[in-house]
């Protein structure tokens, strides 16, 4: 009986493991959260464990279901959390690795945003269909709708994030050459060469969750993001931060840094039209653990 369980493991394994990165992905942009992310793929895993595996006939079909209606439960309770968080909410930082799936490479920092605003069953209509290509019966099922209903569903949230989709893709070297400058500037406190980079209408967003200084409401209108860039400058002149990585973050021109309190801070930038639009800073040291 334990050679039996021994190998049903394994068996569940080697069919679970190929469909991982798949099933993280959906999870965390659902979510939003690394942690909760991975806690809702490995209660899938315990669930194929146990399941009749030799009656589904497509463990990825399945398995996509299982992980979404695992996350639409946990949703529930995201928002009741969010409602009472300190600050500007952003999701937890992913920094490419140089694995990004193609199909994703647009589901950027800004888009994670607005899907925020979506409901759940929105959401989880448009991440399976637009982003990963499953068909609206299959959506259907896993929501627990009819496809017309799941159609309507991914056409309502396709208009609400319309226009947090990039209007032109950006150069990913162009990209980092313009976060790289802008590093710089904001260090030194060369505001002039600063303000020239910024939109006039640029925000600054910054996530501390409560854990570590940040400003409680976004930062909108380039005067106002100079003010608080030129505090900072003044502060990281005295206490300096070390540049630990360039690279995107959330599809987005940023980089990765340690400051002066000895934690990480990421920072990422919208930019269009090679002007920096929005500026997203996560310094909540509970979503930066994974980068640790």
């Amino acid at each position: 009986m334990m050679e039996r369980a021994r190998g049903d493991g394994v068996d569940a394994a080697d069919s679970f493991d190929p469909l991982r990165p798949m099933l993280t992905r959906l999870a965390y942009r659902m979510l939003g959260s690394v942690a909760d992310a991975e806690d809702v793929v490995q209660e899938a895993f315990l669930r194929w464990l146990s399941a009749d595996r030799a009656a589904v006939d497509v463990p990825a079909a399945y398995l996509r279901r299982t992980v979404t209606r695992l996350c639409l439960d946990q949703l529930k309770s995201a928002r009741v959390r969010r409602e009472t968080y300190i600050g500007p909410w952003l999701p937890d930082p992913m920094v490419e690795d140089g694995a990004a799936v193609e199909e994703e490479a647009d589901v950027t920092l800004p888009l994670m945003l607005a899907l925020e605003r979506l409901s759940p069953l929105e959401r989880a209509a448009f991440l399976l269909h637009d982003v990963f290509g499953v068909g609206f019966d299959e959506v259907a099922a896993t929501i627990g709708r009819d496809a017309a209903a799941a159609r309507q569903l991914a056409s309502r949230a396709r208009a609400h994030v319309r226009e947090a989709r990039p209007r032109y893709r950006l150069e990913k070297q162009r990209g980092l050459d313009i976060a790289r400058a802008f590093f710089e500037a904001s260090r030194s406190g060369d505001t002039e060469l600063l303000g020239a980079m910024l939109a006039d209408d640029v925000g600054l967003w910054s996530d501390g969750g409560g854990k570590r200084s940040a400003a409680v409401v976004p930062v909108l209108g380039k005067k106002l993001v100079l003010k608080v860039q030129r505090s900072i400058a003044v502060l990281l002149r005295k206490y300096p931060s070390t540049l630990l990585h360039m690279g995107l973050i959330n599809g987005l021109p940023g980089f990765v840094t340690r400051e002066a309190d000895g934690e990480l801070q990421t920072t990422a930038l919208d930019i269009e039209e090679g002007r920096v639009v929005a500026i997203y800073v996560m310094r909540n040291p509970d979503k930066l653990k994974h980068l640790h």
